[in-house]
């Protein structure tokens, strides 16, 4: 089915699970909607996050496509069951798949989220994990500085990620906890001095990658696979100025053909 999906963040972070399905599926079409405007989503209402989140599915769903992944937390935390409820195309959210995996990965049973203020206060990591298995220990901690340094074009900075990983995760470095999951979508790019931090002795989960796996589960269960072999150029939909954006995307996923295209979403 030669259908684009839908991709869509407050901002750059979703362009992590982007670069993951992508890889994973390389004859689909991407469409992705940055709502640059309004970001970040971490900071505000759980119900102003659900009106944007929903304003920007509809947007995709005018495009055209076949799935929507939700590739910001705190808009899955928001909003998930409202979407899945209104379309008739899959909705994937990023909370679950990295639910899952953190508890197939942990031995201890005693996992870490990071997350923005609102993923955190939704308490949507701790539900999801104790649906399956309510026998887990789960911290989360909100991590405000980290959002920013990505959005800002700092992540490059090693001094500023150092210092804001320390001034935040300084309290956990006792935990017994064995996995750390990265419960927002920016937070990859900060991924390797988060694991560096704890000495390389937690296992840290990336939910955009495990998204993009449950994407490609889906897709060959429903038989839409796109027709293999032709040439994609993916649509980047920028609510704002795509000038930061356009540098992220350059450096982040470097190998693909795109276009940009810049929209103020109140118009539509």
């Amino acid at each position: 089915m030669d259908k684009p999906i839908g991709v869509m963040d407050s901002g750059v972070g979703g362009l992590t699970v982007a670069k993951e399905i992508i890889r994973q599926l390389p004859d689909e079409q991407i469409i992705y909607f940055g709502d640059l405007r309004r970001c970040p989503y971490g900071d505000r209402p759980l119900e102003e996050v659900r009106r944007y989140t929903v304003e920007v599915a509809d947007h995709l769903v005018s495009r055209g496509v076949k799935m929507i992944v939700v590739a910001c937390n705190t808009a899955t935390a928001a909003a998930l069951s409202d979407l899945d409820d209104r379309y008739d195309i899959p909705v994937i959210g990023v909370i679950n798949p990295g639910a899952r995996s953190a508890i197939q990965s942990s031995n201890n049973q005693d996992v870490i989220v990071l997350a923005t203020n609102a993923t955190v206060n939704s308490g949507a990591y701790r539900d999801a994990i104790h649906h399956i298995n309510g026998g887990f220990k789960v911290t989360s901690l909100a991590c405000p500085k980290f959002v920013p340094i990505v959005e800002e074009l700092r992540y490059k900075d090693k001094v500023v990620v150092r210092v804001a990983i320390h001034q935040t995760l300084k309290g956990l470095l006792g935990t017994s906890a064995d996995t750390v999951i990265l419960g927002c979508t920016h937070y990859p790019l900060l991924a390797g001095e988060i694991h560096d931090f704890f000495g390389g002795r937690k296992n840290v989960i990336d939910s955009g990658y495990e998204t993009a796996r449950e994407v490609s589960s889906i897709m060959t269960y429903s038989k839409s696979h796109a027709a293999p072999g032709n040439s994609k150029t993916h649509v980047m939909i920028v609510n704002g100025d795509s000038s930061r954006f356009e540098y992220i995307l350059g450096d982040w996923i470097p190998f693909i053909d795109y276009k940009i295209e810049e929209i103020d979403l109140e118009a539509y």
